[in-house]
């Protein structure tokens, strides 16, 4: 088991949370208490960057949609950056993968986008 870390960073486009580590049934509080304490302007996105995710349960999925519903709420929108192939593969299994959106720049960029000027 690896412990739950989570790095903010700001981001053209809004903050960037870096997760690393394993979100499950004991550490997914953690990722809800870090989107809480985020100040989200309406049209800013939060992007999840999920580089150093080794593994995720029920528990991590379910704090993922908690995040998206809490981030929508506030008028932004949320992405999965980077995602690992095995959580990938979860996420398309569950559904997921027309929920969220899937980028592969960290910043939440897609290969070769550039943010507005």
């Amino acid at each position: 088991m690896s412990p739950l870390k989570i790095t903010v960073r700001d981001a053209a486009t809004g903050p960037v949370l870096e997760i690393a580590g394993d979100l499950d049934h004991t550490t997914a509080p953690q990722l809800r208490q870090a989107v809480d304490r985020l100040t989200l302007a309406a049209g800013h996105l939060l992007v999840l960057d999920l580089t150093g995710l080794q593994f995720v349960d029920s528990s991590g999925i379910t704090a993922l949609l908690a995040a998206r519903n809490l981030v929508m709420e506030q008028g932004g929108d949320i992405a999965l950056a980077a995602v690992p192939a095995n959580t990938a593969r979860i996420l398309r299994i569950v559904g997921l993968d027309r929920v969220f959106t899937f980028v592969d720049g960290r910043d939440g960029l897609r290969s070769g986008e550039h943010p507005a000027q």
